[in-house]
């Protein structure tokens, strides 16, 4: 009984760690075309850009504190009449994320995430 109990309790424990540190992005609130990849045959020309911003989450990752919003990043990126494409977003632990992350013995969790892709003018 108690076994039982136990392992349903680390089942669930399990579970509720590794939905730590999820972020969510959402472009369909943008106001112009993203893609995320462009056609094969004809590459895209235009302005690249390369936009790093850090995710803070707090209790080993349970809870996020800061996100950074896609509308703000890629909205300074645009203009009307453009529309971005090759959107590629990478979320890593940098040296010093992983530094903050073991001074606080997890308390504090900083993720950086980086945005990047070419703005198209139609």
């Amino acid at each position: 009984m108690i076994r039982s109990l136990v392992a349903r309790g680390s089942v669930f424990a399990l579970a509720f760690v590794l939905s730590g540190c999820a972020l969510t992005l959402d472009s369909s609130h943008l106001g112009v075309p993203v893609s995320l990849a462009g056609t094969a045959a004809r590459p895209d020309s235009g302005a690249s850009f390369r936009v790093t911003k850090h995710a803070v989450y707090m209790l080993l990752g349970l809870v996020p504190v800061a996100q950074p919003n896609l509308e703000d990043v890629l909205g300074g990126q645009v203009g009307a009449g453009t529309r971005i494409t090759n959107l590629r977003i990478r979320v890593r632990s940098r040296w010093s994320d992983l530094l903050v992350t073991g001074l606080t013995l997890g308390l504090v969790v900083p993720r950086s995430v980086t945005f990047e892709g070419v703005v198209v003018g139609e």
